[in-house]
Parts: C-alpha cells; sequence; structure tokens
C-alpha cells in the first residue's frame, strides 16, 4: 500500500492486521489462533494448534467457510481410529488431511488407519508472525512447521506460510513437505477446502473445468448429471463425492470457484495440477450439514491399501522435499466474475 495510509490512522490495527490470541471455552479451551484482516473485506482465523489451517473466514462480514456441530476443538479432544476424525473436524475454510495417510480407514500393512490422517489435529511448532512494511506494500505472513512422527514409522515435517497483503482479497498458502527420516515412506495429501452459506445457496454457481468426472460411489453415479447443481438444504442428505481431472492453462495452473449471483461476488482456488492432480467434489448438502468441498489432492480417498494394491500410492524419499502452492482470491462484481468465466472456459 503506498504510503498514504500512515497519514490517516494512528495504528495498522486500526484497518488490518493479525490479532494472537486464546479459545478459552469449551473444546476449544486453550487453543492459540490468527485473525487476520486484509483491509479490503478479507478476514480470515489460522489455528495454530491445528496445523495452522483455516477455521472462520469471510468477506466484507459476510461467511465463506461451513463450520461443523462440533466447532474448533483443541487437538487433545482427537480421536484417530476409525471414524474418530469426525467428532473434531471443524471443516473451516481449509482442513489439511495427511501427511502419511489420507481417506477411508483401512488396514494397510498391518498398520491400522482412521480417517484422514492425524496432521489436521496436530499442534504446530517454531510458529511465527510478522507484518512486513516496504514503500509499496503491507504483508501478513504467518508460518510454522507441523510434524508427522513415529518410532520406526514417518518423520515429516510440514512447513506452512500463509501471506496475504493490506488491500487486497488474496491470501496464498506455501507449504513444503520434507522427509527427514531415512526410509521412502507414503505420502497423501488432502487439501480440504469447505464452503458453506450464505456463500453456498442454489444461486451459487461452482466455475470449473474438468475433462473427465468420475462418481465414487453408486449413489453419486446417480446424481452424476447434477453434480454441479445447488440445492436448499435437504434433511437426510446423502453426501456424493466425485473425483475430477481438470483441464489447466498452458502453465499447469487451474482455477476453480464458487461464486454467487444474489451476492455478487465468489471465491477461486488457484493451484499447479502437477502437484496435486486429484481434484474432489464433496458434495453434502444436507439440513444443517449444508457444504460444498472443493478439494485438492496427490491421491484418492479410498483407503491406503487400496492406492498401494493399485500402484498409485504417492511416496516421498528420504531428503525430499514437495511443494504445494494455493492462491485463493475473492472475485467481487460482473466484470471480475465474468473475467474468471472466460479464463476458465480457456483451459485445455
Amino acid at each position: 500500500m503506498k504510503s498514504e495510509i500512515w497519514s490517516w490512522i494512528g495504528d495498522l490495527s486500526q484497518v488490518a492486521g493479525i490479532k494472537h490470541y486464546e479459545l478459552r471455552s469449551g473444546r476449544a479451551k486453550g487453543t492459540e489462533a490468527f485473525d487476520v484482516r486484509t483491509g479490503a473485506g478479507l478476514a480470515f482465523t489460522v489455528v495454530k494448534d491445528r496445523a495452522l489451517d483455516i477455521a472462520w473466514a469471510s468477506y466484507k462480514d459476510t461467511a465463506l467457510s461451513f463450520i461443523t456441530p462440533n466447532g474448533v476443538v483443541a487437538p487433545a479432544f482427537f480421536e484417530s481410529q476409525g471414524n474418530g476424525f469426525l467428532r473434531s473436524f471443524y471443516a473451516g475454510l481449509l482442513t489439511t488431511c495427511g501427511l502419511s495417510y489420507i481417506g477411508t480407514p483401512c488396514e494397510d500393512e498391518g498398520e491400522t488407519l482412521g480417517l484422514h490422517g492425524r496432521l489436521a489435529a496436530t499442534p504446530a511448532e517454531e510458529v511465527g508472525y510478522r507484518t512486513e512494511r516496504t514503500d509499496d506494500s503491507i504483508e501478513f505472513v504467518i508460518n510454522g512447521k507441523v510434524r508427522e512422527t513415529r518410532l520406526f514409522g514417518e518423520n515429516l515435517t510440514l512447513e506452512r506460510t500463509i501471506r496475504c497483503r493490506y488491500g487486497e482479497n488474496v491470501l496464498r498458502i506455501e507449504d513444503k513437505v520434507t522427509n527427514h527420516g531415512f526410509t521412502r515412506q507414503p505420502l497423501q495429501i488432502l487439501y480440504h477446502f469447505n464452503y458453506g452459506w450464505p456463500l453456498l445457496s442454489p444461486q451459487a454457481e461452482i466455475l470449473l473445468s474438468a475433462k473427465s468426472v468420475t462418481p465414487r460411489t453408486p449413489h453419486a453415479a446417480e446424481g452424476l448429471a447434477s453434480h454441479l447443481e445447488i440445492c436448499t438444504p435437504q434433511p437426510g442428505f446423502d453426501e456424493q463425492v466425485y473425483y475430477l481431472t481438470l483441464n489447466s492453462d498452458s502453465q499447469g495452473m487451474s482455477k476453480v470457484a464458487l461464486v454467487n449471483a444474489e451476492l455478487g461476488w465468489g471465491i477461486y482456488e488457484k493451484f499447479d495440477i502437477m502437484q496435486l492432480p486429484n481434484f474432489i467434489q464433496w458434495k453434502n448438502l444436507g439440513a444443517g450439514e449444508y457444504v460444498m468441498g472443493l478439494e485438492v489432492s496427490n491421491s484418492f480417498l479410498d483407503g491406503r491399501d487400496k492406492e498401494r494394491a493399485q500402484g498409485r500410492l504417492p511416496f516421498i524419499e528420504p531428503g525430499e522435499t514437495k511443494k504445494y502452492c494455493f492462491e485463493l482470491g475473492i472475485v467481487d462484481g460482473d466484470a471480475e466474475i465474468s473475467a474468471l468465466k472466460a479464463e476458465i472456459a480457456g483451459y485445455r
């Protein structure tokens, strides 16, 4: 931002910035978090004790993300077996699943694995936050490390940096996963982006360009023709999941978006399909569970045992680092939405 802002304010916190605090009640008690405001309408909460994932998010005080009935839950309440993940899953704008396994509970090579791994319930370490000021910009930065380790097993570290700038409605996530061990390890990672009402409604539209769409289950196959359609909340709605192979631009970058005609704005995700080739649509339009997941992964969700058996299980070598980068941004107004639609329509 240009230097003239400083003559109008006493402290930057008047209009934007990072606020560090601790949640003090219920099952969230003791959980540290950061509220971030860009000063242009975008605001979000990074949960330090839950893998530096993002819980609440809003644009111009209108919610973007879905929060489950659990609310934010401290990592001490995490249940690793079976579907216990669902008792502490708050969804939020982003829940990161992994690192050594994601998807359906299973037993793989003698190891019992629960739903979606342990990463999302792991507190971050070496966490820092800062405001970087230059002559023409103000950037807010949060960074830290999340480790998944086991004696006689994996020694993996996710190093995450979240960046945004004053006056912009864009946030960037830069992840690096490193194998600090001495043996080759499975690496499954899922970026579980979750959108809720009022952004998600029958007036909303999903924007993407796909080569193929594969239903995960026979029930999902029944809704294949209408998988992008959004209805009102339905009691007893049975979730539907689809695997999509996306098109991209000439650099391998792809965008997907959820835009709402009634609100006049939406949000996009931008990512590299060479890094994360699997796009997953989680359609769950139940009453009280009204959410659309537009998720990105390096794997599928049918269990690590099945991925291994089919020769699709990703691995990371000793000392190797893999990078995953995202941009999430707001499009506001007919012109920006139309430009985004045209961009996505041009993917091949």
